[in-house]
């Protein structure tokens, strides 16, 4: 056996990469690094690297390490061998990781000059231990330099082409497979139970009872458009949210957090979503398309900045629901109830405050003090939960001064049937914060009573309640 095992670490030790691990992270911090990153580049990828590494802040203790990887790499030093961690990576993060993993005798990287990869480093390696007197540890194409001069080539993860061109190269080769990036993970990453918050674009067709064809089409295609671009913002958020989804004990799974598929594909992913959704919000008007470019204007501040501000923060989500009925609006052409926007405003923003309810509540039961990545405190519950109770109540205040108003006159024939709904809305909103209290909250209260019988059947109560008041 060869005694001295190299290991690469993107892609490799690791089930992501560090450049992008990094420049998220910085974007996440200073929305401005994205220019300064360019002006790093002109100096050349090591020098880039130094920057990000130096502008973003990496907890290497949450990364998502391969422990297959970790395992070949202890066994090694276990039957007496040694090894060495050398990745293009920056040299400090790399540093920080062989601290943190205690698994390396030695541990090299990019020194902002050099970009330890390829050639770079097949020379760097046989002027360190001497040409042919390591075994290899890698992932990608840019390895074949390093496997032609090691004595050994350990290939993790290789696709079929760099399989049979590592062979073809080293005079010995090992292929380990630890995991497949799979198309479910892809699609858990659009996450498209999230999609049932943009059936609001139906609402307004629904409020004003325009259930025409042309109406209905119009709507559907502002559903599909919001979903494309609703789900380029959710990978966004990802990529900028990683560190503290990976605080989090079950955000922590999500595809890019847990490294089930690369960081590199979100920024394509998150490109290719906007530039659908845009071209088919662009087909049905441009009232429409003013709206999605507001919205996703929103939810890139939302994930840049907003979300970190306190209540600012739940006025903003708060707002995204809203934006999906004003965008169901534009779509159609149809003139939206002040009753029905004022309505949607209490009663998102009681959602909103769910949410932040539920996290720190869930915070308070792990003994921390305050939410990752957010502005609030756990001593901010008792507020935070106030704000739920109240905000849905007085959405349901609003939807009793609507059944009283003339205009219900004019959309149904036995409104007072509507009564009702402001009863099982009390009473849902009541247990639905009641329940987050106690912490058996989903993360999010509209996916919850998605999957909650006692609020399916509340919606349904509600859906008959209405049906009945037009019929009657």
């Amino acid at each position: 056996m060869c005694k001295i095992l190299v290991v690469d670490l993107d892609g490799t030790l690791l089930k992501s990469d560090m450049l992008y691990e990094s420049f998220w992270s910085a974007f996440g911090r200073n929305w401005r690094s994205p220019f300064h990153s360019a002006a790093a580049l002109l100096g050349g990828r090591a020098s880039l690297k130094r920057y990000l590494a130096e502008e973003a802040e990496i907890d290497v203790t949450s990364l998502p390490y391969d422990p297959k990887v970790v395992e070949y790499v202890e066994k090694w030093r276990a039957d007496g061998g040694k090894t060495a961690l050398v990745t293009a990576s920056d040299e400090g993060i790399a540093q920080s990781i062989g601290a943190h993993l205690g698994i390396f005798d030695e541990v090299y990287g990019s020194d902002g000059s050099l970009n330890l990869k390829g050639e770079n480093k097949a020379e760097f390696l046989d002027e360190r231990f001497g040409p042919g007197g390591y075994a290899y540890m890698g992932d990608s194409y840019a390895d074949l330099a390093v496997w032609r001069r090691a004595n050994l080539a350990v290939s993790v993860n290789a696709g079929l082409g760099l399989a049979k061109q590592a062979e073809a190269v080293a005079p010995k080769v090992e292929h380990l497979h630890t995991h497949e990036v799979t198309a479910r993970s892809y699609l858990k990453a659009l996450r498209p139970h999230q999609w049932m918050k943009n059936l609001l674009v139906f609402l307004p067709m629904l409020a004003a009872h325009q259930l025409t064809g042309q109406v209905f089409w119009l709507s559907l295609l502002a559903f599909i458009s919001f979903s494309l671009i609703a789900s380029s913002v959710y990978v966004l958020n990802d990529l900028l949210d990683l560190a503290a989804d990976r605080a989090h004990p079950r955000k922590r799974a999500r595809p890019f957090a847990s490294g089930s598929i690369p960081i590199s594909s979100g920024t394509w992913m998150a490109a290719g979503l906007l530039i659908s959704g845009s071209v088919i919000a662009a087909t049905v008007g441009l009232e429409f398309f003013l709206v999605m470019v507001a919205y996703y204007a929103l939810t890139t501040g939302y994930s840049l900045y907003l979300k970190r501000q306190l209540v600012i923060d739940i006025c903003v989500l708060a707002g995204l629901y809203t934006t999906r009925i004003v965008a169901g609006g534009a779509a159609t052409r149809l003139e939206l109830s002040v009753w029905l926007l004022a309505f949607s405003m209490f009663l998102f923003l009681s959602l909103a405050a769910v949410k932040r309810q539920a996290e720190l509540v869930d915070y308070a039961a792990r003994g921390k003090l305050s939410a990752t990545g957010r502005g609030y405190h756990v001593d901010d519950l008792p507020i935070i939960s106030m704000i739920a109770v109240s905000a849905g109540y007085v959405a349901v205040l609003v939807m009793a001064l609507y059944v009283s108003s003339p205009a219900v006159v004019q959309l149904y024939s036995y409104p007072q049937a509507l009564w009702g709904v402001c009863a099982v809305l009390l009473f849902w909103i009541t247990r639905t914060v009641m329940i987050t209290h106690r912490g058996n909250m989903h993360d999010d209260p509209v996916i919850y009573a998605a999957k909650d019988p006692v609020s399916l059947l509340c919606f349904a109560i509600i859906l008959l309640f209405v049906v009945a008041g037009s019929m009657l």
